[in-house]
């Protein structure tokens, strides 16, 4: 008998484009995990709040897996902080959706939802998976400078979804260390399952000229590239006062060199582009630092083969897809030696990991990894096969690994009870 998982996610669409608003490895991970738990026979309902009124309530997005909307609250204008309002409302509608078949887990995503399921899989006696992505107390133990620390209704919010729930998902051993640590999650409830990355469409393709090629970059460009949404925790800011340190400090590199800041303003941080902006201004690197609007996925491959580096400078990262996308595309990935980069990102091998977030020691090491070509060569070899060990498929197996197992103990457990 197939099994039918209802997904849960509700202060994102996985409809979204990633990198924009809230959109980001997250609705990635969500889409291709169902899209491949779907093709190994299992039914995937990704539940969500409906924040786009043109489309409708059930859409098909690939076959074995649906996006339904949850109508509640209004369609635009609320953002990711006011949703913990319309949590008894978002729980009362999910329940009212899920009494209409049968499902055998909830498995839900980001505190929010897991606050919203809660309720239901108590009331509903179905059992409650929970991938945290990023957690408040972690994040607030690596904020950027003048960052906003996560509110206590979060770190509450996360507390009790931890407690409540049959089974947590850890991107990493870190982030699985994290949770017994600063959420005292039972050891035996926490399960290791990495993201993965599509190898079928992030791969070097016909490689980085043809690449340039089709982007109309200079093919003699020294080319870094930053991906992702724009707010301070993802550490553009970082990348950006690292470029005016090396064309300072190697002005040399600086006819040839173009670094790439690709995505949109995020949450609360709406003027944050604009600040940037004005910030490469006052830095006098105009020439060398353009912005652009966040890249289509079907895009997005060719924008990491044309670059010679791609920077991840994160404050902390549950995992960092972004680096494992780019590594797949034959990309070395220069990314802060913080939480899942330390897995994402192979150092020596597929990339660099750097040491906190010195614009002077990011500087160095990109000036260093741009003169030497022969070095780049052999990190986008090391990158190929680090990536090559990250298919959706193992991620989608170890996850239903673990329902199986919630499913047996609750079987046992009414067995033991009977």
């Amino acid at each position: 008998m197939n099994r039918r998982i209802a997904t849960l996610m509700v202060h994102t669409s996985p409809l979204d484009q990633a990198g924009t608003g809230d959109a980001g490895g997250m609705n990635i991970y969500v889409v291709e995990a169902a899209q491949n738990m779907a093709a190994m026979g299992v039914e995937v309902d990704i539940f969500t709040r409906r924040n786009n009124s043109e489309i409708a309530d059930i859409i098909e997005a690939a076959p074995g897996v649906r996006v339904i909307q949850l109508n509640v609250g209004p369609v635009s204008g609320v953002t990711k902080e006011q949703l913990p309002t319309l949590i008894p409302a978002l729980s009362q509608s999910f329940k009212e959706a899920l009494s209409k078949a049968r499902y055998d887990v909830i498995h839900s995503h980001y505190w929010i939802s897991g606050k919203v399921a809660m309720p239901v899989a108590k009331e509903l006696d179905i059992p409650l998976v929970h991938t945290m992505h990023t957690t408040a107390r972690v994040k607030n133990l690596n904020l950027a400078e003048g960052e906003s620390p996560e509110p206590m209704l979060r770190v509450q919010g996360e507390t009790h979804v931890v407690a409540a729930v049959d089974a947590l998902v850890a991107n990493t051993d870190s982030e699985a260390a994290s949770l017994v640590s600063l959420y005292g999650a039972c050891p035996d409830n926490v399960s290791v399952v990495s993201p993965g990355v599509n190898l079928k469409v992030f791969t070097p393709g016909a490689g980085r000229a043809e690449a340039r090629e089709g982007l109309g970059l200079d093919k003699g460009a020294h080319i870094i590239s930053f991906v992702g949404r724009i707010q301070p925790h993802k550490g553009p800011e970082v990348l950006i006062r690292a470029i005016a340190e090396m064309v300072s400090h190697s002005p040399h590199l600086r006819p040839k060199l173009i670094t790439n800041i690709i995505g949109g303003a995020s949450g609360a941080n709406q003027s944050e582009v604009e600040r940037l902006g004005e910030l490469v201004s006052w830095l006098g690197i105009d020439d060398v630092v353009r912005f652009a609007p966040p890249v289509p996925r079907r895009d997005l491959p060719n924008w990491y083969r044309a670059s010679d580096l791609v920077c991840v400078p994160s404050y902390s990262e549950s995992f960092g897809l972004v680096a494992l996308e780019a590594q797949a595309c034959g990309t070395p990935v220069v990314a802060t030696a913080v939480g899942g980069l330390r897995t994402a990102v192979a150092d020596g091998i597929s990339g660099v990991l750097v040491d906190g977030h010195d614009p002077r020691a990011w500087s160095s090491v990109l000036a260093r990894l741009l003169q030497e070509p022969q070095r780049r060569v052999l990190l986008s070899m090391g990158a190929v096969e680090h990536a090559s060990h990250f298919g959706w498929n193992a991620t989608s197996r170890g996850t239903l690994d673990i329902y199986d197992h919630v499913l047996s103990a609750r079987a046992d457990k009414v067995k033991n009870i009977g």
